[in-house]
């Protein structure tokens, strides 16, 4: 059977999404920044209220800390506790809708990240309509990495093949390096992910793969394993919070946003 018959297939089928947000504890630069006050309240309450505000799909966050869910509970959010031990977001995620969906009704993952609090509410959409239109195994974004972005080893950067029309590419690599050499545009990679269901379970059963290991990026896992990645461009990349100066930053935009 072609790619092409295939992707059809996929197409053809109705999506259901479902947004995870992981969120644990123990992030080695930030310990327990999921519940750092930003404005008045907790930051993964902020990422929950812009993943609901995107009206796509029913949205969780799954955390390994009972507090953490009570605390999205209190905000009207759903929660649910995973296990403390994954290696990676990914791994959460899979862990959450087996046990929030064992039979299998979401056939679509949105995976967002906790730690990004002044996400735009577009980006779910972006994603789902992204996934839903290329048939990928999974389909992440992008945005133009400026010429600074590019040196920076802590922003990754990903090489695209895009289609004709420069709406939809297929993702070829990921690096920390400044990737592809010379003059061609280099793209600053956002870290969310729309996974089909049954890519994402096959995901998290292989083993880290050399270039994974080597630049220390999951995505390369997909990549070594024939997965195909889909690719949409956003206007700018959220910015994260990963270390307390990430924190203090955020603080101070979105208190001024609130007319703090």
């Amino acid at each position: 059977m072609t790619d092409y018959v295939m992707n059809c297939r996929i197409m053809s089928t109705k999506a259901s999404p479902v947004i995870i947000i992981p969120a644990r504890m123990a992030a080695n630069r930030l310990p327990g920044k999921p519940l750092a006050d930003i404005a008045g309240k907790p930051m993964i309450c902020h990422v929950w209220e812009r993943a609901m505000a995107a009206a796509v799909a029913p949205v969780w966050v799954a955390t390994d800390d009972a507090e953490i869910a009570s605390v999205v509970r209190n905000a009207g959010g759903e929660a649910v506790l995973t296990r403390a031990d994954h290696p990676s977001g990914s791994d959460r995620t899979f862990e959450a809708v087996s046990l929030i969906d064992p039979d299998g009704q979401y056939n679509l993952v949105l995976n967002l990240q906790g730690d990004l609090p002044e996400m735009d509410e577009t980006i779910p959409s972006i994603l789902l309509r992204t996934a839903t239109a290329s048939g990928a195994d999974l389909t992440t974004l992008v945005t133009p990495a400026s010429q600074e972005e590019a040196t920076r080893k802590q922003v990754v950067k990903a090489v695209v093949s895009w289609n004709e029309a420069g709406d939809v590419g297929r993702a070829l690599y990921f690096s920390r390096s400044a990737v592809p050499h010379g003059d061609a545009p280099k793209w600053h990679h956002v870290g969310v992910y729309g996974w089909r269901r049954q890519a994402l379970e096959r995901f998290v059963t292989l083993p880290p793969s050399p270039l994974e290991q080597s630049e220390r990026l999951e995505q390369l896992r997909a990549l070594e394993a024939g997965m195909h990645i889909a690719v949409a461009a956003v206007d700018e990349a959220p910015a994260g919070v990963d270390t307390p100066e990430d924190l203090e930053a955020t603080r101070a935009r979105l208190f001024a946003a609130t007319g703090g």
